[in-house]
């Protein structure tokens, strides 16, 4: 498999993740008003519902990931995935609705821990960094179209097509991945499937202060983010009264995201996972305070939540990629798992942070801001924890020449 495709591929595993959740935001007036949901906070829980699921699922797909190979469990997390699509498509209320999104999501768990473990089966240090980062880029298409699609499906069908084109988004990937996709766990990694190895596992990543230190960092900034795509339509809609043009400023701060990760991938070889991710972030503090102390001294017009917002995302780019690098590269022997835990922690823990931020939600952009400011205090403090104080510390040798293709 040429380079090219692999991290095609790999970002079409991860995108269904995202089309499960962007897709969605255009209709969710629409599905709490079908459906007798009374609360308007209420209606994020589809997508909570989701980010649960998906959390949840992969503390276990990692390590049956680890036991079978890559393979198999992402046909099966697929199928799943496409079941409760599709069921979701004719649930018939909202508890319903939420069960199946739950399902979709668990299913969705095994596209995430493998895409992450087969690029760590692969590559390593800044490679897996600089790929992770092309595999954001070209993932982060879909926040940029996602949303007009769901608006589009909407001025002809009711949001339960949403759900349908959901399954067969997901049946063409499967397809992909079976006539595509190699077995990249090498058979003398394999871990048997058992209490003790699992748990043994579990202790290893766990304990490990790197790993788990820039996984907790990893989380409050995934919090930020699930925060936002929870209270967006909210922000937009409801507050600015954007309407139909929603899907086309979602676009537009998504296509500024996507740029940061390019960006970081043109970087990261140069400067370091290190110096550009600490550095990053410290510059995402001081924007998510400057938007914090703004918001408090006055109503927020349209143009400038979007330039503040904007201006977070440029930075934001250099976060997710390295940080799941750094927090992979020590545990390569260990990769489903690690991916599982690190997985779990980023969705999960990242998912309930991010819904209290979305649920906070007052009418105004408030709420939002402070959401940011703290979880990017928060990654600071756990990257001070991992490197023992001391930051923009080179730990990585510099790259050689370029990551050559796959056969």
């Amino acid at each position: 498999m040429p380079r090219w495709e692999f991290i095609a591929l790999c970002a079409a595993l991860m995108a269904l993740n995202s089309l499960a959740i962007d897709i969605m935001l255009p209709a969710l007036q629409q599905i709490g008003a079908t459906l007798g949901v009374e609360n308007e906070n209420h209606r994020q829980y589809v997508i909570t519902a989701y980010i649960l699921g998906f959390g949840g699922g992969q503390l276990f797909f990692g390590p049956i990931s680890d036991r079978f190979g890559r393979r198999a469990p992402l046909v099966v997390g697929l199928a799943i995935y496409v079941v409760a699509a599709a069921a979701a498509a004719i649930a018939p209320s909202f508890a319903i609705l939420l069960l199946c999104r739950l399902v979709q999501g668990i299913g969705a768990a095994a596209t995430r821990v493998i895409a992450v473990s087969i690029v760590r089966d692969t590559f390593d240090g800044r490679r897996m960094a600089e790929v992770m980062s092309l595999i954001f880029m070209v993932f982060m298409a879909i926040p940029v179209i996602a949303p007009g699609i769901g608006q589009f499906i909407m001025l002809f069908a009711s949001w339960h097509w949403i759900f349908v084109t959901m399954a067969v988004g997901a049946l063409i990937v499967s397809a992909w991945s079976l006539l595509r996709l190699p077995e990249t766990l090498h058979p003398e990694y394999r871990r048997p499937l058992t209490v003790s190895s699992v748990v043994g596992g579990f202790r290893i990543v766990l304990t490990n202060r790197i790993a788990l230190c820039y996984a907790f960092a990893s989380t409050f900034i995934f919090a930020a983010m699930f925060g936002f795509i929870a209270s967006a339509q909210q922000i937009y809609v409801d507050i600015f009264h954007v309407g139909e043009m929603f899907p086309v400023i979602f676009a537009g701060v998504a296509g500024v995201l996507a740029f940061s990760n390019y960006l970081n991938s043109r970087l990261v070889g140069r400067i370091g996972m290190r110096r550009l991710s600490q550095s990053a972030l410290l510059l995402f503090l001081v924007i998510s305070l400057a938007w914090l102390t703004v918001s408090l001294e006055m109503t927020m017009p349209l143009w400038l939540f979007i330039a503040f917002f904007a201006s977070a995302m440029l930075p934001f780019g250099a976060l997710g990629a390295n940080f799941n690098a750094l927090a992979m590269e020590p545990l390569g022997q260990l990769a489903g798992t690690a991916s599982s835990i690190l997985g779990f922690m980023q969705t999960f823990l990242g998912g309930i942070l991010g819904t209290l931020i979305g649920q906070a939600f007052n009418g105004t952009v408030t709420p939002l801001a402070a959401g940011f400011c703290s979880v990017s205090v928060a990654a600071l403090l756990m990257i001070l924890i991992a490197e023992r104080g001391k930051m923009f510390q080179p730990h990585n040798p510099p790259v050689s020449g370029h990551v050559t293709d796959l056969h």
